[in-house]
């Protein structure tokens, strides 16, 4: 099987297909394109999410901790506390775990949320540290009746831009490489990307008016976009050109020939928001320093998944495979 995580297929086929909903304390059940189980506590609901780190080395704990808080974020709802496992090789020296924990701290101080605890364990089952994070937090059960169905028409919005993540991990673990091609400077700014992978902000200020949230991972933005479209049971038209693609990830991507918007990209949230909310959002984001861009909208046919890169050149938008990143690390 291919690195990184299954395909939709897949994950229909072989997870998805093998679980049964039980007990009516729960909300949901499993899905594409929904990032969190929610949990009925009466007038409360707890939302819950899960992910690990695996394709990154340098700032783990940073990213560890994101990961799962932007899960939490796309239900608008602030993210509270996480739960934490570590497995570690026994090349791992005390002092790697203690920069893992000090990262995670930190953001975990900037995010406002709380370590609730976990497990860490040295083993030779793995080859490089593997962080495991389980995060929750809690909205009202009022906030969770209140989701709105996506439509035909409905706007799809972008914040940041693409290949966030991807960007700083290939400058971390490819520093020597990219000195052919990009200057220092260029390889500083690349790593700070690093400091843009939260989402947590903009999922709490678009709750009120998005009618849905999805954070850019795995399969970058266009898999991102096609989840959403296959949750929502549409189709959807973007365009190209309205991308945010910074040069730096452009030198990076033609460098290793992959494609910035099928690169991983925490730090890049997909929002829908209706025709008549969209511009009151789209102020509402960038006056609080949150660049963000109108990329497309949804369409009535689901089998109908574009991107226009001109006015008469178009390509399908196909189902998410192999994320580019693991083509070089």
């Amino acid at each position: 099987m291919k690195i990184g995580k299954l395909t939709a297929s897949q994950l229909k086929h072989v997870i998805f297909n093998n679980i049964k909903k039980k007990r009516k304390e729960f909300l949901n059940s499993p899905g594409i394109g929904d990032d969190c189980a929610a949990i009925d506590l009466g007038e409360k609901v707890c939302y819950v999410s899960s992910d690990p780190i695996t394709g990154a080395v340098s700032e783990i704990g940073k990213l560890a901790v994101n990961i799962t808080c932007n899960d939490l974020a796309t239900t608008g709802v602030e993210p509270m506390g996480i739960m934490v496992t570590i497995l570690a090789p026994p090349s791992t020296s005390v002092e790697d775990l203690q920069k893992i924990m000090v990262d995670m701290e930190s953001e975990c101080t900037v995010l406002n949320i709380d370590i609730l605890g976990g497990h860490t364990e040295i083993t030779d089952a793995v080859n490089k540290i593997i962080i495991s994070v389980t995060g929750l937090g809690f909205g009202t059960k009022d906030h969770y009746e209140d989701r709105k169905e996506i439509l035909e028409g409905d706007i799809v919005l972008l914040t940041k831009g693409t290949g966030i993540e991807g960007t700083a991990i290939i400058a971390y673990e490819k520093e020597e490489e990219l000195k052919v091609i990009l200057s220092q400077d260029e390889i500083n700014h690349a790593k700070s990307m690093m400091a843009q992978t939260s989402v947590v902000k903009e999922g709490l200020l678009s709750s009120q008016l998005s009618k849905g949230m999805h954070d850019v991972t795995e399969g970058g933005i266009l898999g991102a976009i096609w989840e959403v479209a296959e949750l929502s049971k549409l189709g959807v038209t973007v365009y190209r050109d309205q991308f945010n693609v910074a040069e730096v990830t452009h030198k990076i991507c033609d460098h290793y020939k992959i494609d910035p918007l099928k690169l991983i990209s925490s730090g890049s949230m997909l929002i829908v928001v209706s025709p008549k909310n969209k511009d009151e959002l789209l102020d509402k984001l960038i006056s609080n320093e949150i660049p963000t861009f109108e990329i497309g909208y949804f369409t009535q046919n689901i089998e109908e998944k574009f991107m226009y890169h001109s006015e008469d050149q178009r390509s399908n938008i196909s189902e998410p495979e192999s994320d580019e990143l693991y083509k070089i690390v």
